[in-house]
């Protein structure tokens, strides 16, 4: 079990986009690590995990980060209440599909949140364009009496939302530890030499796995250490040009003047003659 953490402030995480905040609790109340809260943020009463304390170090961590008060931690009749409101949602959202067919909006609707307090619901929509939705909100509040908000978001925050475990059989990152979704690039998937299909290497978005993120700045700066392919190369073994690089390895492949290919690890490097064409 994890250690409880103190203090007044915590790192939250909290809402359907998993916002990351500084929440601050009751004077002296313990939380512990993953401990389920309700907070009261600027959007209304919500349910969130803790996460840590809001050190220094924590917050410079957030980009944008949200702000509130931990109300007290969540109990057996906010769990009642969480079930509640989750079924509601399901049949509101049905609902509101409903209405933009009936109104032939160019939008999807993804997703529908439900603030623990009944304050709004929020949807998340897909659309290629910009989209008036002005009167689709008034039907949508007088219909379902709620405040309404519609956001639109793209193919990566609908991951975000709604996709559960990646190829890898872990839940996605996007909807675990990102809080910002880095950029990747197909020069990234050649660097690394995975594979360049695009059903392998795409991610449940459809677009590149931010995974092939992660060990790019590894990459680029072991591959600055390498000869580069082409370049002539005086080696322990003798003379030869550079074929290949095997960048995690450490070492590059050279086909030495008597017609031998063998590997060579960068120590064996003893200086680089030229660049060739």
């Amino acid at each position: 079990m994890d250690a409880p953490v103190a203090g007044n402030g915590f790192i939250v995480r909290h809402g359907a986009t998993r916002l990351l905040g500084e929440f601050i609790g009751p004077h002296g109340q313990i939380f512990t690590r993953g401990e389920r809260v309700i907070l009261k943020t600027e959007r209304g009463l919500e349910i969130g995990d803790v996460l840590c304390p809001s050190t220094p170090r924590a917050m410079n961590q957030i980009s944008e980060p949200t702000r509130g008060q931990i109300i007290r931690p969540m109990s057996a009749d906010d769990r009642v209440k969480l079930d509640e409101n989750i079924a509601i949602a399901k049949g509101q959202f049905d609902a509101a599909c409903a209405i933009v067919e009936r109104c032939r909006l160019d939008m999807q609707l993804v997703d529908v949140e439900r603030l623990f307090g009944s304050e709004r619901l929020i949807f998340y929509f897909l659309s290629e364009k910009r989209i008036d939705f002005r009167e689709l909100v008034k039907e949508l509040a007088r219909e379902l009496q709620m405040r309404i908000e519609l956001r639109q978001i793209g193919v990566r925050d609908e991951a975000k939302l709604k996709a559960d475990y990646g190829d890898c059989g872990k839940p996605v990152c996007c909807n675990t530890h990102l809080t910002e979704m880095p950029p990747v690039s197909m020069k990234m998937a050649k660097l690394q030499k995975t594979t360049l299909d695009p059903s392998k290497i795409s991610g449940r978005c459809g677009r590149l796995k931010c995974c092939l993120r992660y060990e790019q700045d590894v990459y680029e700066e072991h591959q600055a250490e390498l000869p580069p392919i082409n370049s002539r190369i005086v080696t322990r073994h003798g003379q030869g040009k550079v074929i290949g690089q095997e960048i995690l390895a450490r070492r590059v492949l050279v086909i030495m003047e008597d017609g031998r290919r063998i590997p060579v690890a960068i120590a064996d490097v003893l200086s680089r003659i030229e660049r060739t064409s």
